[in-house]
């Protein structure tokens, strides 16, 4: 049952969830927003089974009623619901046509440290578009990929477009945030990984890497920036640099692509090893 209503979107309380858009000011309280059905249900069935919280949902009375599920659901986390006008809901949605709902989450990200059996990886070097970086993470996610790490030089996770692409991945599997890629590669290194740079002029081939049996054993993936890729430094800490082959006449694949070829290729070579 919502608590109470707002209606102003000069309300100190409304202001103080809206400022959560800037990266700022999350990485200050520690908290994000997560904005649309999907994302919430999936926030809330963490929180359900024993995951980081959810603080408050914030929802119209038509989106109270189409999703009776999530009142439920926050209900049964004794999260705090509020209804909230529709220029409330504008003035919070971060989308051009919000969907009603919106929840204020606690930060999920977790030390690399302790992140433990790790068999399939994905470390994100300079991605800087949120969009890629959280549907990369949607494809690590569905891929069965153990860990996320965003390197210090990468995107936000928190940021909202990020937050919307993953489709509620996020709060699926371990994400490591601000870790310098070394750090990342040697960690993976001294689990027992083999790891793998992904770049369109790696002169290594995606499918010869698969058959000689390289992507049998726990593996991690580094993707690079979508512009220019990864840097000849960072290539060198890995094992080698890997192409997806190409047998039409694209120029290359985009991040996002080349990302799901590479994991799932992955994932299919561990499960029949």
């Amino acid at each position: 049952m919502a608590s109470h209503e707002f209606t102003s979107v000069r309300s100190p309380r409304i202001k103080g969830v809206r400022r959560l858009a800037k990266r700022t000011f999350r990485q200050r309280e520690r908290r994000f927003l997560a904005e649309g059905p999907q994302a919430v249900r999936e926030a809330l069935a963490a929180v359900n089974g024993g995951g980081r919280g959810v603080l408050e949902v914030y929802a119209t009375a038509e989106a109270m009623q189409r999703h009776i599920d999530l009142m439920d659901a926050a209900h049964t986390a004794g999260v705090p619901t509020h209804q909230v006008s529709l220029d409330v809901m504008s003035e919070l949605a971060q989308t051009i046509t919000p969907q009603g709902v919106i929840a204020v989450c606690e930060f999920v990200d977790v030390p690399l440290e302790k992140v433990t059996d790790v068999r399939l990886a994905v470390v994100l070097s300079h991605v800087r578009d949120p969009g890629n970086a959280g549907t990369v993470l949607r494809t690590a996610d569905a891929a069965g990929a153990d860990v996320v790490v965003f390197t210090d030089a990468s995107v936000d996770p928190y940021n909202g477009k990020c937050v919307r692409a993953s489709a509620g991945s996020l709060f699926h599997l371990p994400v490591v945030v601000g870790v310098p890629v070394a750090r990342a590669i040697d960690f993976l290194n001294e689990a027992g990984a083999k790891v793998w740079a992904a770049d369109g002029g790696g002169d290594k081939d995606l499918h010869q890497v698969a058959d000689a049996g390289d992507l049998d054993g726990p593996v991690g993936w580094v993707f690079g920036n979508e512009a220019w890729g990864l840097p000849e430094e960072t290539v060198r800490l890995t094992d080698g640099a890997v192409s997806v082959p190409i047998y039409g006449g694209a120029e290359s694949l985009n991040l996002a692509t080349a990302a799901a070829v590479c994991l799932y290729t992955t994932a299919r070579q561990q499960r029949r090893s």
